[in-house]
């Protein structure tokens, strides 16, 4: 069991043992090559839909898509109702969390209302948020974000941004003489995304705020980051497994390839791929948004934004990338728990999930925890089951 466990870079802490999760027949089991003990993940970037849509997901089967996952923290966004703006507006979504079988920390929107017109009540939810994002949306106003980037540092906070310039998402798109890219579902192209990356860097490196990038898309993103790093900015960023593994040749007329930023070309996913092996891309984030099948169900331009990641990441990180010897199993840890650890601050000693690496299935939403359904990996053929997931000594999830 020691040279297994060693083999997945898992460090049990000394007070738990495997005796008091698991019995001796399931221990006798674990024991075999192709199974390993791994790190609880971390995913940075998870819609859990409560308070205000319930509909589409609430705390507790968030909680349990994660898990069966191998997650056993996730950080909420705050696209809720009431969006959580204020410490009065935050304590809706804390008390729901208490019913999670995993760690929530939720972010603390960064304008009022996610209106981007007023900074939110920063202070007063600094102690109860791990950052501040307006996920969903871009803030325009570049002082405003400037103010927030200010008001953040202050707090010893990060801003996370999901970057979208809206006067780039409609019309001809005609950036710096030329047609800017537009993939995936009309109306949302790649300078949109950039744009925002570019002028935020440059606030992030007038501030000296901590700055971290949602689900980047483009390969320009790619470079301005890489780039940024370089210079010594205090960025980091992440991208989705989906991103890494499909373009816009994988599309079809269906709400499950609904997502935003959508699929882009086969060149941008090929520079997402090259910005995760050289570190320019730190973390997987699944942007785990669940919607319900109606609202999934209006083909490509008129469904809901969102996928869901949860229960499929781990599976089709390992399959595309560390089966394929693209990259190893320790670096897609780094990128599932030890990177977004680091950078968000977020330790769990006593947590880790089971994996039979062996195991080839055929992805079903009908099997998911989640209430969402809505996955592009749907029907895929995937490695790596999860066997049983370990909170606090505590099993939250085991088949």
């Amino acid at each position: 069991m020691t040279n297994m466990i060693k083999k997945a870079n898992l460090r049990l802490a000394s007070d738990i043992s495997l005796g008091e999760c698991f019995s001796i027949d399931e221990i006798k089991k674990f024991d075999n090559e192709n199974i390993v003990f791994l790190p609880g993940f971390i995913d940075v970037h998870v819609h859990f839909r409560e308070p205000g849509f319930s509909y589409k997901e609430t705390m507790k089967t968030g909680a349990a898509a994660a898990a069966r996952g191998g997650y056993t923290a996730v950080c909420t966004m705050p696209n809720l109702k009431p969006v959580p703006d204020s410490a009065e507006h935050l304590a809706e979504q804390l008390e729901l969390a208490k019913n999670a079988c995993v760690d929530i920390y939720p972010y603390g929107a960064i304008t009022v209302d996610q209106a981007g017109d007023a900074l939110s009540d920063m202070d007063g939810m600094k102690n109860g948020v791990i950052a501040f994002s307006d996920d969903g949306r871009g803030v325009q106003s570049d002082e405003m974000m400037r103010e927030a980037m200010i008001k953040a540092k202050s707090l010893g906070k990060m801003i996370v941004a999901h970057c979208e310039v809206n006067s780039l998402l409609r019309g001809g798109y005609i950036h710096d003489g030329e047609y800017a890219r537009s993939h995936g579902h009309r109306g949302i192209c790649s300078a949109s995304e950039y744009e925002q990356i570019a002028r935020d860097i440059e606030l992030a490196r007038e501030t000296g705020c901590a700055y971290h990038v949602c689900h980047i898309s483009a390969k320009e993103s790619v470079e301005l980051i890489r780039r940024a790093k370089r210079e010594g900015v205090n960025i980091t960023c992440e991208t989705g497994p989906h991103y890494l593994v499909l373009d816009d040749s994988d599309l079809q007329e269906n709400g499950r390839f609904k997502m935003n930023p959508p699929l882009r070309s086969k060149e941008d996913r090929e520079a997402l791929v090259e910005g995760m092996l050289d570190g320019t891309i730190d973390m997987i984030a699944t942007d785990h948004a669940p919607h319900s099948a109606e609202e999934k169900s209006r083909g490509l331009e008129k469904s809901a934004f969102g996928v869901v990641g949860l229960e499929t990441a781990f599976s089709v990180m390992y399959t595309h990338f560390v089966k394929t010897g693209i990259i190893t199993l320790d670096k897609l840890v780094d990128l599932m728990c030890k990177n977004p650890s680091e950078r968000f601050g977020i330790t769990a000693k006593n947590d880790f999930s089971v994996w039979d690496l062996s195991v080839k299935y055929t992805v079903d939403p009908s099997e998911f925890a989640s209430m969402g359904r809505a996955t592009p990996f749907e029907g895929a053929e995937l490695y790596g089951r999860n066997l049983a997931t370990v909170k606090n000594g505590k099993i939250i999830y085991k088949v």
